[in-house]
């Protein structure tokens, strides 16, 4: 079982990939530096939570 992460997590991973699809990657490095860049996150931890789950959402959805 993995984790459950918090709506507003997925909620702002997702409407970031919907709209700026082409910027992410299923590379967790790259991923932080533009979720750094578009986002105005203070929290390194939130800014991780939010790369990872664009990174997990990005790797399942290509299967």
């Amino acid at each position: 079982m993995g984790r459950i992460r918090p709506t507003y997590i997925k909620r702002v991973s997702i409407e970031l990939v919907n709209k700026y699809p082409e910027q992410f990657s299923t590379d967790f490095e790259a991923n932080k530096e533009m979720v750094n860049k578009l986002t105005d996150v203070q929290s390194v931890t939130m800014r991780n939570r939010i790369a990872g789950y664009i990174t997990r959402y990005l790797a399942h959805t290509e299967i």
